[in-house]
C-alpha cells in the first residue's frame, strides 16, 4: 500500500472544482469528492495498474462520472504517490 500525497497545486484544483460544482447543484461537490477519494484509494492500493502517458514518469487515471484526470508519479523506494494534478479533461495535457 502506498501513501498518497496531493501536492499544493492538486489541492488547489480540487478546491476550485468543488466550488464550481457546488454552485451548479448543492451536494455535487460531495459527489465529486467521493469519486475522487475512491480513485485515490485505488491508486494507494496499486498505482502500477494505471498507464503512463505523455511522459515516462506520470500516470493518469480518468474519473468515470466527472470529466477529470488524476495525474501522479510514484516513488517506489518510499512507497509514496504524489498527485501532481487533478484537472478537467478539456485542459491540454501537454503541461506534463
Amino acid at each position: 500500500m502506498y501513501t498518497v500525497k496531493l501536492l499544493p497545486e492538486a489541492e488547489a484544483e480540487v478546491k476550485e472544482a468543488c466550488k464550481w460544482y457546488e454552485t451548479k447543484q448543492v451536494g455535487l461537490a460531495a459527489k465529486f469528492l467521493k469519486e475522487l477519494d475512491y480513485y485515490l484509494q485505488q491508486i494507494s492500493n496499486n498505482p502500477m495498474q494505471y498507464q503512463v502517458r505523455f511522459s515516462e514518469i506520470y500516470r493518469f487515471v480518468t474519473l468515470k462520472v466527472f470529466p477529470y484526470f488524476i495525474v501522479f508519479r510514484i516513488n517506489i523506494e518510499l512507497s509514496e504517490v504524489y498527485v501532481i494534478s487533478v484537472f478537467h479533461t478539456s485542459r491540454k495535457p501537454d503541461i506534463f
